[in-house]
C-alpha cells in the first residue's frame, strides 16, 4: 500500500508538503496540490483516516446541522441545495459531511456539545435555528469552528454566510413602486428569525426612501409556512382595502398568498402583485409564475463549508461572507392598474 513517503518520492515534494496538500491546507498552491493528488491516484494511495485523526487530532468530518426538517418541506428545496453545496465542497478536500437534524424535543435530551462531541466533528455548519435556540447560544459560546447560514454572528471561532438581505428587499419594494404600487403589504416569517428582523427593517427603509409612510396594518406573519400564509392572507385580504401588492419573505408563503388570492377571485397580477423570496423550484412552474428574489442556497452551502475549513485551519481572520441576490420578474407582478 502506497504511503505519503511514496508520493513525496514520486513528486519530489517534501513529506510535509504532500501531507498538507492531501489534508486540504490552503497554503499549498493549486498546481502543487494537483500534482500531488495525481500522484496519489496513480499510486492508489488510500489514507488511513483513523491514523490521521490520532496524529492530527482531526476527524476530517464536518456536520451540517438543520432544524425542524418536515415532510411539508419537500416543496422548499432550499435546505437540500445548501446540503449539496456543503457536500460538494468537502468532497474536494477529502473531508466527510454528516447531516444532523434537530428538533425542540431532541434538544431536551442532548446538548449541542453532546451532539457534536459524539460525532467527533472538526466543525459544523448550522442552518435554520431560531434566535432564541439554546443550540445556537451554545454553538457560539463553544470553541468548535462554526459557520451560521443567515445568522449574522461572528467571533474567533464562529462565522456566518448570508446573502444581501437588505438590498434585495429594497430592490423588490422599489420595483413595485415603479410599477405604480403605493399600498404594498409585507408578509414576514416569524419574529424568532434573524432574516425576519433584517427583511422587516429593509421593508420599512425602502418605504421611507420612496416616500411612502409605513402602516403597521400592512404587516402580517405567515411563519414561513404555506398553510399559515394562506390562512393569514385570506383574513388579511378580506379585512384590508386597497392593497395592490404583497411582498413575502419566502416563496413558500407567497404560494399560500397566491392560493388565497385565487380562492377570493382576486386576479394576479391585474388586481394584486405578489413577490416572494428564495427562488425555489416551484416558483417557475406555478400559474402565474412567481416573481421572486433569487438566493443561491447551493453557493451559500459551498461558501459556508469553505469558511468553516478556514476557521478550522486558522487561515482567515475574516469570518463572514455576503453573496449577492437577483430579482427575477415573472408573471405574478405587474403594474397597478
Amino acid at each position: 500500500m502506497a504511503t505519503i513517503k511514496d508520493i513525496a518520492k514520486d513528486t519530489g515534494f517534501s513529506i510535509t508538503t504532500v501531507s498538507r496538500a492531501l489534508n486540504g491546507y490552503s497554503d499549498v498552491n493549486e498546481e502543487t496540490r494537483s500534482i500531488i493528488r495525481a500522484s496519489a491516484k496513480k499510486l492508489q494511495y488510500s489514507p488511513n483516516m483513523l491514523a490521521q485523526s490520532l496524529v492530527t487530532k482531526k476527524s476530517k468530518t464536518i456536520g451540517l446541522l438543520v432544524s425542524d426538517l418536515k415532510r411539508e418541506s419537500v416543496k422548499d428545496n432550499f435546505v437540500f441545495e445548501v446540503l449539496c453545496g456543503v457536500s460538494e465542497y468537502v468532497a474536494t478536500i477529502d473531508y466527510e459531511m454528516i447531516l444532523i437534524s434537530t428538533t425542540t424535543s431532541r434538544q431536551r435530551n442532548k446538548t449541542f456539545s453532546q451532539v457534536v462531541g459524539e460525532r467527533n466533528l472538526d466543525g459544523v455548519v448550522i442552518q435554520g435555528l431560531k434566535k432564541d435556540d439554546p443550540y445556537l447560544t451554545e454553538a457560539v459560546a463553544s470553541n468548535l469552528p462554526t459557520v451560521l447560514i443567515d445568522i449574522p454572528i461572528e467571533n474567533s471561532t464562529t462565522g456566518f454566510v448570508t446573502s444581501d438581505q437588505e438590498d434585495s428587499v429594497k430592490t423588490a419594494i422599489k420595483y413595485l413602486s415603479r410599477l405604480g404600487h403605493r399600498k404594498i403589504a409585507f408578509m414576514n416569517g416569524h419574529k424568532h428569525a434573524y432574516v425576519s428582523e433584517i427583511r422587516f427593517k429593509a421593508y420599512q427603509e425602502a418605504l421611507s426612501e420612496i416616500g411612502i409612510d409605513y402602516d403597521e396594518k400592512l404587516l402580517c406573519y405567515g411563519d414561513f409556512e404555506e398553510e399559515k400564509a394562506y390562512q393569514t392572507a385570506l383574513n388579511f385580504l378580506l379585512a384590508t382595502q386597497g392593497v395592490s401588492a404583497i411582498f413575502c419573505a419566502s416563496d413558500i408563503m407567497a404560494l399560500g398568498v397566491l392560493q388565497a388570492a385565487r380562492e377570493l377571485q382576486i386576479s394576479v397580477p391585474a388586481e394584486l402583485s405578489i413577490i416572494g423570496f428564495d427562488n425555489i423550484l416551484l416558483t417557475r412552474y406555478v400559474s402565474p409564475s412567481l416573481s421572486t428574489v433569487a438566493q443561491n442556497p447551493f453557493e451559500l452551502g459551498k461558501a459556508a463549508a469553505q469558511l468553516v475549513l478556514e476557521i478550522i485551519n486558522e487561515t482567515s481572520s475574516d469570518h463572514h461572507l455576503i453573496l449577492q441576490n437577483e430579482l427575477i420578474v415573472r408573471e405574478s407582478s405587474g403594474p397597478n392598474l
